[in-house]
């Protein structure tokens, strides 16, 4: 089948992979002429495992291309994909201008049937929205339809989570226009769920509300934890192993951020309200999700005393390991809170430093290994759970820092582990170790 997938961002970018690795004709169309030319030599604007080599290996193979002709795109193919920003506007909303601008554009240009797609997180109604933008803008008296095909991809894991998903959400106005998408994810032999536009959207926002739900749960339940002397881990263990509950997204740590969950809980519920509903529950999770980070924050300063002067190694700035996003990372909000009052950093993260730098302080010192950012630290402060961190010889670190105390933000080590090695250690949802001074 011949694909055009409008934007490259990281929903675009995977998307467009996969359908080309699945034997599809596919062209990636942005405006953004210098990312295109970067992608023409396999050099990727975001760092996924996997994404490099699935790009230029289907680069050389003739089945990926890249271009900023949208016009050329809409004409040549045959099921368009509108894979662009969707970001959260002031008030909660979900701001539709890339959407918006780009629907105008292939009604200036479509000249025969096409199966339009939206790819991006977009609010129940937005299939209605395009369709509306494609038949008042449109050149020619052609047939197109609007299809809602939610992505459920997680940062880290994209590639894998394209090729064996749980399932394929189909949101289409017939059972004809939704067997031609059937056709196209067909090789995956996934589960397919058909429905009618607008549920597919509802779907996508649901899932994620749900799962922001579940973290904001279990961070409350570490609240109570820390007060009354149990662990959260092993709560989370015990519930998890309940197959109605899951063990997924019970991980007690700073709360949920990145490009999806902050955005789309605020969206969904300024659609409830938008027709007349409230969500109480959602409007929670977020209250609880925004009291993470200041909650955090109190435990270091309870600790640390005055922080003027004091110097803090921190390992992770990424929102999440395996990918270097830093949109709502929780490591810029703890720095420059920190910062502000007097304290000095040293920091590593084994991808997202660039990214990072023009969101920190400019006297960060970036260092090349976790050992050299706990060299003389009077703390370690841990804020994303890569793998390296996990394997590293705690003995060495203890030694090198000026204190051995470790502020544990995502609980990536067991309390019998750090109390044996002689470590202060304070974590999310247990008790703390501290040594009377």
């Amino acid at each position: 089948m011949n694909v055009c997938v409008i934007g490259t961002g990281y929903v675009g970018l995977v998307t467009g992979a996969v359908f080309a690795e699945l034997g599809n004709d596919v062209v990636c169309v942005d405006n953004n002429a210098t990312k295109i030319d970067n992608l023409k030599k396999s050099i990727m604007p975001i760092y996924e495992p996997g994404l490099e080599e699935m790009v230029r290996r289907n680069q050389e193979d003739g089945r990926l291309t890249f271009t900023t002709d949208l016009a050329d795109g809409v004409k040549r193919n045959d099921v368009i994909f509108i894979a662009v920003g969707t970001p959260a506007a002031d008030d909660g909303s979900t701001d539709m201008r890339f959407v918006e601008a780009v629907a105008t554009e292939i009604a200036a240009h479509i000249d025969r049937y096409k199966i339009i797609v939206n790819k991006s997180t977009v609010p129940p109604g937005t299939g209605d929205f395009v369709r509306g933008i494609i038949e008042r803008n449109k050149r020619r008296q052609v047939e197109f339809d609007v299809v809602s095909n939610p992505e459920f991809l997680k940062e880290g894991s994209a590639i894998t989570d394209s090729l064996q998903p749980d399932r394929i959400v189909i949101g289409a106005p017939s059972q004809n226009v939704a067997m031609a998408l059937l056709e196209l994810y067909a090789p995956l032999e996934a589960p397919m769920i058909i429905t009618d536009v607008t549920s597919a959207e509802m779907i996508k926002y649901a899932s994620n509300a749900f799962l922001a739900t579940k973290i904001s749960f279990i961070n409350a339940v570490a609240n109570i934890c820390e007060s009354i002397g149990a662990d959260v881990t092993l709560v989370a263990k015990g519930m998890g192993s309940d197959k109605r509950i899951g063990k997924e997204f019970l991980m007690a740590g700073l709360g949920y951020g990145g490009s999806c969950f902050p955005k789309d809980t605020l969206s969904l519920i300024h659609t409830a309200k938008k027709f007349g509903e409230t969500f109480d529950m959602l409007e929670a999770v977020v209250k609880t999700n925004s009291e993470r980070t200041p909650r955090f924050l109190k435990r270091i300063k309870d600790v640390m005393g005055d922080l003027k002067g004091k110097k803090f190694g921190v390992l992770g700035l990424a929102f999440k390991p395996d990918t270097d996003d830093m949109r709502d990372a929780k490591s810029v909000e703890v720095i420059n809170a920190l910062a502000a009052e007097g304290a000095k950093f040293a920091a590593y993260d084994p991808i997202s430093v660039e990214n990072a730098k023009p969101m920190l302080p400019a006297d960060v010192e970036y260092k090349d290994s976790p050992y050299a950012v706990a060299e003389g630290a009077d703390a370690l402060i841990i804020m994303t759970e890569w793998k390296e961190f996990k394997g590293l010889k705690l003995e060495n670190i203890r030694d090198t820092m000026k204190r051995p105390l470790i502020f544990d933000g995502r609980n990536i080590y067991t309390m019998d582990r750090m109390e044996r090695l002689g470590f202060e250690y304070v974590s999310i949802g247990r008790r703390k170790l501290l040594k009377k001074r």
